[in-house]
């Protein structure tokens, strides 16, 4: 795992507003995660998304696509989930709960 600043070392009211920062939209994954077997959340705009959906709509495998903003629009939701999930990019793909990775793990994934 990446390295992340222990939790002695935040203060408390630093530690409320990282809990609370954007919480619906990390609420929100990880309901959809919980509740569906694929789950890929993405952004508008960016192809790698559009080419994990395609993947997983060629295999004919059912998913939950969530989706938050475009390369100019809510970078501040995206950025919650990234910080949750601790991935950096999108997509980020979800099988049985389990973080996947992007595309290119999907891909490997999948054979």
């Amino acid at each position: 795992m990446r390295k992340i600043l222990s939790a002695d070392k935040v203060h408390a009211e630093a530690s409320k507003k990282i809990l609370a920062y954007h919480s619906p939209i990390v609420d929100e994954v990880e309901s959809a995660i919980k509740g569906n077997e694929w789950v890929i959340v993405g952004m508008r705009q960016n192809p790698v998304v559009k080419s994990a959906k395609k993947l997983l709509t060629e295999k004919n495998i059912r998913f939950h696509y969530i989706e938050h903003g475009s390369y100019f629009s809510e970078w501040k939701k995206r950025l919650a989930i990234k910080l949750w999930s601790g991935w950096p990019t999108f997509p980020q793909v979800f099988h049985n709960g389990i973080l996947i990775g992007g595309y290119e793990d999907l891909k490997a994934y999948l054979k």
